[in-house]
């Protein structure tokens, strides 16, 4: 589901994501050097107009600045001529220092999210919490949801966000099925029933508010996400799409 991109790729993904999210361009996020933090900046739009740069820092790579935008994570080297799309792996610490500055990046990115924006299932007192993009849809998000209770008797707690998969819009401009149906279900008066009936097969009754589903949606386009479900630890790194409660705890457990 997350597979690298060439080179030659990158920059229609980035234009993409972008266009995807329906954003307006913004640079954000900090530099050891700020003029060539600028110089970066400056190479990226040139490479893809629409990219949206939401961090821009030191990198473990001499001469190289980490960069987090539309989705993507890449490395650039601070007079701007070179590009590098790939894992960074301290091979002393055996550690993938891409995977951790994601995980750092998602962190606190999600922080920001208010609990009243997220559809929570949880035990009494958690031992765990795990967020969890998910679309009413798709099979895997149903299959991961079934076990909804299990999750909880293990002490994990699960908070959704919405990532419906369709995307808020067609290429028409008109809301899509899934995106609408997504509005019903943050919607309703028990959101939680309406969530799991809708996992269930259920369509929502329909209903509209000021609700979070298109900024829960960039969001998850800005984290990276690519497909549902896309389980995130406590630490914001990657704990699969589908997996069965045993399998996440064991995860939590060896990540504690």
């Amino acid at each position: 589901m997350f597979k690298k991109l060439s080179v030659a790729l990158l920059a229609s993904a980035f234009a993409l994501a972008a266009c995807a999210a329906d954003r307006q361009d913004a640079a954000t996020g900090s530099a050891t050097d700020p003029s060539a933090g600028q110089v970066v900046s400056a190479a990226l739009k040139k490479l893809a107009p629409g990219v949206q740069i939401d961090q821009i820092t030191a990198s473990p790579l001499p001469g190289f600045y980490q960069v987090i935008a539309s989705g993507q994570l890449v490395y650039v080297s601070a007079d701007g001529k070179y590009m590098l799309n790939g894992d960074v792996v301290d091979l002393a610490a055996r550690e993938n220092l891409s995977e951790r500055a994601w995980a750092g990046f998602r962190k606190a990115e999600l922080a920001k999210v208010p609990a009243s924006q997220r559809i929570v299932f949880a035990p009494p007192h958690p031992k765990y919490t795990v967020t969890v993009f998910s679309d009413v849809n798709c099979g895997y998000c149903r299959m991961f949801h079934s076990h909804i209770k299990q999750f909880n008797d293990e002490g994990i707690a699960v908070e959704y966000l919405a990532w419906p998969r369709e995307g808020v819009t067609d290429t028409a401009g008109a809301p899509t099925d899934t995106y609408k149906e997504m509005v019903s279900v943050w919607c309703a008066a028990d959101r939680k029933a309406a969530f799991t009936a809708a996992k269930q097969g259920k369509a929502p009754k329909p209903a509209e508010c000021a609700n979070p589903v298109k900024d829960e949606f960039d969001l998850g386009v800005k984290l990276g996400v690519t497909g549902t479900p896309m389980v995130l630890g406590p630490d914001g790194m990657v704990l699969g799409g589908y997996v069965t409660p045993d399998k996440l705890l064991k995860m939590l457990e060896k990540g504690s």
